[in-house]
């Protein structure tokens, strides 16, 4: 495809490259508001951009699309691709192009070129009568865009503040073919089917309530899950080397003032008054970690020291944001600290690779890594930070890890490693991350002696695995469909007596599992077995043995998968060790 870049030139690029997703879905976007525009002439236009798997765009009307408008608008959309428009850049003078959008009846573009930096270029796209204030890019024809798809409408506050007035945003998606667009529809509907939110309703595993919008209520099911999640991790961390501590939740605001989170994110911050003074509950756990580090004098003796912590965190999160696990309030961040030396920096974020490359195998995920650079908005000095990316950049490539550079995308005192783990259907989340930070321990005047007697400075990696455990879970949840590995699921094994008579055998049963480490249920009411094994299958229990006169005789149970329509027999001691071993060895399905 033929993309018109930001600065006007033309270049040649394919859908699969993120640049021809871009221009092509920004391009929908414009169809998407020239057909509104010939539809509903009054309706004015916002911002319409690109986003990770289609397209928007904002429009202020006195009232909502319906599906009916919807329908109408897919079809002067299809009229305006079949037309096969050009699209034309062209910049303006400020005072032209104000008075363009004056003549065009925009006022949302004309308070979007005032609040514009003086000396940028303000750059407009026209395709046939349609013109839009925009910096691209594009396609260069409006018959590129060969599949599409108008998703659905919601409300959005004009530039995401709930002090602008509401807007009505319709979502779409588009493609270069109608296969990939089907692909892509079908996927979506196996995301309804895998929603965390509506699977852990169902599998009891957590509530959302209005009481507590964004802190979620984890049920006995659920800590089942969290817990051996926990388990794991602690497992896993004692194996490596690292001492787990427990932080405040509450902390003064002078600790945030100095770790520099007072100034670069207190907007997003929870604070009280304690005694007078102004404390925070903590977004973060690294500033608690740091006073830990400080308790006691330091060698280079005790470095690398590992610090983690199964923290409580909470960041305010606006409420049109919030979504199940993904996006909470509250959740619980796997964080660990190491203090070190330069010299180790290297070898420690191997082994912090290592672990988390460890923990996505194990649940089957691929993943792909970022490694991001010094924002605009940034603590320390740029040699600083050149000095911390090169030893990222450094440990990546002497793992032969691909990765891509993501520009300015850093946190506020690093620069960063990200993983992006790939789930069962293809979607990709962002969990785990690497952050190497040369100013904490330089603003909280860490030391340690080193073997010369003299006092120096430690070097310190923030990192995370899971990212926040509950994510992680509802990332579980769509990822197995509900369907979790034995090891982790809630309960293992659902015993189905065939009658009253087998129920003194199902108890027996019943105790040699649990003895044996196994989480298991028995289901003794009056129902004929199919509908319990259905009822077992739908609670996504790996394991249902069915109990009857025979096994009893026999002292065998009749073993059926969930996904399966065959039964088993076998020894008691048998399923038992099998389980057992399945369980202690974290198998997957």
């Amino acid at each position: 495809m033929k993309i018109i870049l930001h600065d006007g030139s033309i270049e040649e690029h394919s859908f699969d490259e993120q640049t021809g997703k871009n221009a092509l879905r920004h391009t929908a976007s414009h169809i998407l508001a020239q057909a509104v525009k010939r539809l509903y002439p009054a309706a004015k236009l916002a911002i319409g951009p690109a986003i990770k798997d289609g397209f928007y765009y904002d429009f202020d009307r006195d009232h909502p699309f319906t599906e009916a408008e919807l329908e109408a608008i897919e079809a002067e959309m299809k009229k305006i691709i079949k037309e096969n428009l050009k699209l034309e850049r062209f910049t303006l003078p400020r005072d032209k192009a104000i008075a363009l959008m004056e003549e065009l009846g925009e006022p949302y573009k004309i308070e979007l070129i005032n609040d514009l930096p003086e000396d940028e270029e303000l750059s407009f796209f026209r395709q046939g009568e349609y013109t839009d204030l925009c910096a691209g890019p594009h396609v260069t024809y409006t018959s590129a865009v060969k599949a599409f798809k108008l998703m659905s409408v919601a409300g959005a506050y004009w530039r995401g503040s709930e002090k602008n007035k509401m807007l009505t945003r319709i979502y779409g998606t588009a493609f270069t073919s109608k296969d990939d667009l089907a692909t892509h529809l079908n996927l979506l509907e196996e995301a309804k089917k895998r929603d965390h939110r509506k699977l852990g309703k169902e599998l009891g595993l957590f509530a959302l309530m209005e009481e507590g919008p964004g802190f979620p209520f984890f049920l006995p099911k659920g800590m089942i899950v969290k817990n051996t999640l926990i388990d794991y991790w602690r497992e896993l961390h004692t194996r490596e080397g690292y001492w787990e501590i427990s932080t405040p939740i509450l902390l003064t605001r002078r600790l945030w003032e100095t770790s520099g989170h007072w100034d670069h994110y207190k907007d997003n911050m929870y604070t009280t008054v304690i005694d007078d003074s102004i404390f925070s509950v903590k977004p973060m756990n690294c500033p608690g970690g740091m006073l830990v580090y400080k308790t006691e004098p330091r060698s280079y003796k005790d470095l690398p020291l590992k610090l983690g912590e199964l923290g409580l965190v909470h960041r305010h999160e606006k409420s049109g944001e919030l979504h199940g696990l993904m996006r909470v309030r509250c959740f619980t961040q796997d964080d660990a600290h190491i203090f070190m030396t330069q010299e180790q920096i290297t070898e420690q974020i191997k082994g912090v690779v290592r672990i988390i490359d460890e923990v996505y195998g194990l649940f089957g995920f691929k993943y792909h890594v970022e490694l991001s650079t010094m924002p605009e908005d940034h603590l320390g000095s740029v040699e600083d930070w050149e000095m911390a990316t090169d030893g990222l950049r450094q440990a990546l490539d002497e793992m032969k890890l691909p990765y891509v550079i993501n520009e300015g995308d850093g946190a506020f005192y690093g620069p960063k490693i990200d993983f992006h783990l790939e789930d069962s259907i293809g979607r990709t989340w962002q969990c785990g991350t690497i952050q190497l930070d040369f100013q904490m321990p330089m603003r909280f005047e860490l030391e340690y002696t080193g073997s010369d007697g003299m006092k120096h400075r430690p070097i310190m990696i923030h990192r995370v695995v899971f990212g926040s455990i509950e994510r992680f879970i509802g990332i579980l949840i769509e990822h197995f469909a509900g369907k979790f590995p034995t090891w982790l699921a809630p309960v293992q094994v659902k015993l189905l007596p065939i009658t009253d008579r087998n129920n003194d055998y199902t108890d027996g049963v019943l105790a040699a599992l649990k003895a044996a480490g196994v989480r298991c249920e028995s289901d003794k009411r009056q129902e004929k077995t199919g509908y319990k094994v259905r009822e077992a299958q739908l609670a996504r229990i790996p394991y249902m043995l069915v109990l009857g006169d025979r096994e009893q005789e026999e002292g065998t149970v009749s073993v059926r998968r969930r996904d399966s329509n065959g039964m088993t027999s076998m020894k008691l001691d048998e399923f038992a060790g099998m389980i057992a071993k399945e369980i202690k060895d974290r198998k997957s399905d």
